[in-house]
């Protein structure tokens, strides 16, 4: 089987900076205030929303959000570009929380979660028709911690489930089965205590080097065939990390597969074939942390690559470039990944090779 080859995975950092490794305890303690936080932001009403996202974040913090929302700077962005719309649209908004760990990376303190968002949607978001039903927004998110508080966010919201929900689906169908992202297996997704740095250690390991397989290619191979490279990736040295009964929980889109064999042929080999030109770390992660039984990762963007053909997504190749928001949450269980949460900004995608979704939704 062919050599994982080993390299650097995080963003390039200056020498001098301070490397931080986080204890538990203040982990711990970071993730429980974040926690409300957040809550206390999503249950806001317009009179106090500025009030508490003023305890949350710093007064200059920056998000990196999902499109078409995208970059913002600052409190009062944040507030009337992001979290005003979303009360508006959803009065009686909750969250949700699934899965919520936390860690350091480089120099810099993370808390990171997969929630849900759940509310009645009154009145238009995004400019789509609001239809008075409950909706659940899947939301992923990861928070740089300064001095207590938030300076930068990347929130993935996953805008084609919630078009979906609302009763519209202006894309090709899913290879794989949509649905609403369950929790962890294990059940202890916002409960789990990890003082064990070892084990954390261990995850980020595993999943950094399942991901450092990903990097061979059977598809740039000479004269390769669709059932070559389905063969190839059903015995491809990735097989070694991922558990019999696997879960891959894709965004809206492409869907959930289960077991390699689903996640071959629901994503990734119509991925590979759609962008046999690509690069995975072109920047490289931003965050990489492990928190017991589970690990996560992102790039901002993650990968960089050629949109060379319709396998993936099903739209006819533009060979435009195309950059990609992607976050990995894992659950390690029974030695192997078991369970693995992947937010991807399809709609971005999309409206890099001209499709505008939100233009595409008819009353």
């Amino acid at each position: 089987m062919t050599k994982i080859e080993n390299f650097k995975t995080g963003i390039p950092t200056d020498n001098d900076a301070e490397i931080i490794n986080i204890e538990p305890n203040e982990n711990l303690e970071n993730k429980k205030k974040i926690r409300i936080f957040l809550k206390n932001i999503t249950e806001s009403n317009l009179e106090n929303l500025e009030q508490n996202l003023r305890n949350a974040y710093h007064e200059n913090a920056e998000v990196r959000a999902f499109h078409p929302i995208n970059d913002l700077k600052g409190i009062d962005e944040i507030k009337e570009k992001l979290w005003t719309p979303l009360l508006k649209s959803f009065p009686d908004l909750e969250r949700r929380d699934n899965l919520i760990m936390g860690g350091s990376f480089q120099n810099k303190i993370f808390v990171s979660i997969i929630s849900h968002l759940t509310g009645t949607f009154k009145n238009s978001w995004l400019n789509v028709p609001s239809h008075n039903k409950t909706i659940h927004l899947r939301i992923c998110e990861a928070h740089e911690i300064q001095d207590q508080k938030i300076i930068r966010s990347h929130i993935l919201i996953d805008t084609l489930d919630f078009i979906r929900q609302a009763g519209f689906w202006p894309i090709n169908k899913s290879l794989g089965a949509e649905g609403m992202w369950p929790g962890p297996i294990t059940g202890d997704g916002t409960t789990f205590e990890n003082h064990d740095q070892e084990l954390s250690k261990l995850s980020m390991d595993q999943s950094l080097t399942m991901q450092r397989s990903l990097n061979i290619k059977p598809e740039t191979d000479p004269g390769s065939t669709h059932e070559y490279i389905r063969d190839k990736l059903l015995n491809h040295p990735q097989k070694e990390y991922w558990h019999p009964k696997m879960m891959w929980y894709g965004p809206c889109g492409i869907g959930t597969a289960r077991g390699l064999e689903g996640f071959v042929d629901h994503h990734q080999l119509p991925f590979r074939l759609t962008f046999k030109e690509r690069d995975y770390w072109k920047i490289g992660h931003y965050i990489e942390i492990a928190d017991g039984n589970y690990s996560m990762t992102s790039g901002w963007h993650s990968i960089e690559c050629i949109h060379g053909s319709s396998e993936w997504l099903g739209y006819e190749p533009t060979n435009k470039s195309v950059t990609m928001r992607v976050m990995d949450f894992y659950l390690h269980h029974e030695g192997l990944i078991r369970e693995n949460w992947v937010p991807i900004d399809i709609a971005h995608i999309l409206n890099q090779i001209g499709i505008d979704v939100f233009k595409l939704i008819k009353k």
